[in-house]
Order: C-alpha cells, then sequence, then structure tokens
C-alpha cells in the first residue's frame, strides 16, 4: 500500500512538474515567418462552422477547427458577454509572451463598435485574439473543440497557432461571420 502512495506521489509531482513548465514557457520557441508567397492575405473566420480560414487572394491556404466565446451566437455587444465579435477587423499585434500560447490580437473593437456600447452606456471590450491553449494547458490539444470555452477569442491548439502565427503577419485583414 505504501508503495502505491509513493508511485501516486512521484506521478503526481511529475504532471505538476509538466503543467508548471508548459505554463512558464521558458523554452518557447518563436515560429519563423513562412515564405512571403505563403503568408495568408486575409483570414475568414465563420462562427457557426467554428472554423477559420486562411487565404491568400483568394486560394485557401488552410483551415483550422476553432472554439469561439461562450455566447458565440450574435455580435459582441459589450466588454464581459463572452461573444465574439462579428464585422471587418485586422490584425494589429502578434503576442508572443500572452497567457495563451501564442496570441494575435484582432483589431476588435472598430469605430462602429465603440459607437455601439457608446450610445448603449456600456464598455464594448477588447482583447479579441486568434490563440493557442492556455499556458499549461497545451496537452489538452483538440480536445479543446469539445465546447466554446473563450472569452469571445477564436481559440486552436498550440501547434496550429504556431502554423497561423507564421503565415500571418500584422495588418492582415479578418473576417468574422456570423
Amino acid at each position: 500500500m505504501r508503495r502505491l502512495f509513493v508511485l501516486v506521489g512521484v506521478i503526481a509531482i511529475l504532471l505538476i512538474a509538466m503543467v508548471a513548465w508548459d505554463f512558464v514557457k521558458l523554452s518557447r520557441q518563436i515560429p519563423p515567418l513562412a515564405a512571403p508567397d505563403g503568408r495568408a492575405t486575409s483570414i475568414l473566420v465563420e462562427k457557426q462552422a467554428h472554423r477559420l480560414t486562411l487565404l491568400r487572394n483568394d486560394a485557401v491556404l488552410k483551415t483550422y477547427d476553432i472554439a469561439l466565446g461562450t455566447s458565440p451566437v450574435g455580435h459582441k455587444q459589450q466588454e464581459g458577454d463572452r461573444r465574439t465579435p462579428e464585422g471587418s477587423y485586422a490584425i494589429d499585434f502578434k503576442n508572443q509572451r500572452s497567457r495563451f500560447h501564442l496570441a494575435l490580437r484582432i483589431s476588435y473593437p472598430n469605430a462602429a463598435d465603440r459607437e455601439r456600447a457608446r450610445s448603449q452606456g456600456v464598455p464594448p471590450g477588447s482583447d479579441i485574439m486568434i490563440h493557442g491553449l492556455p499556458n499549461g494547458l497545451g496537452w489538452l490539444s483538440r480536445w479543446h473543440l469539445g465546447r466554446d470555452w473563450t472569452d469571445g477569442c477564436a481559440a486552436v491548439t498550440n501547434a496550429q497557432i504556431e502554423e497561423i502565427w507564421a503565415m500571418v503577419d500584422v495588418g492582415t485583414s479578418v473576417t468574422i461571420k456570423p
């Protein structure tokens, strides 16, 4: 019985160490950019299909399954509504030190979003991203697709965000459809 407790304890310590290492990400490697002719010129997010597509002009480069905000139906109305916005945006920042495994910030809110929120007397929200899994939870991989779980972002696996990171420049247009 004592050996079983020791074994369980060792396994628990190893799991904690693995999660802690993944959370800290001291050795995080930033993927190099793809060749210019392999980079996306636009990103299409289709919320109902839970799909993100990288396009070069009109040609599909790659398609990914995504998790969205926990209230995915409808356009984001205000901070905290956990909806993914709809409309035309752009990638305006690439965050390599995010609390998620790499993140590309979408330029939400745009002028129309800010005006809509102002007229309703609510903050529009911000920090809508395309990102990987939370640091420390990379082992979830595609299991994260079981339900929508973000605060309004589009989430992919860590391997997928590394591909997307390499293929997307700051300034790439993003269209988010219902």
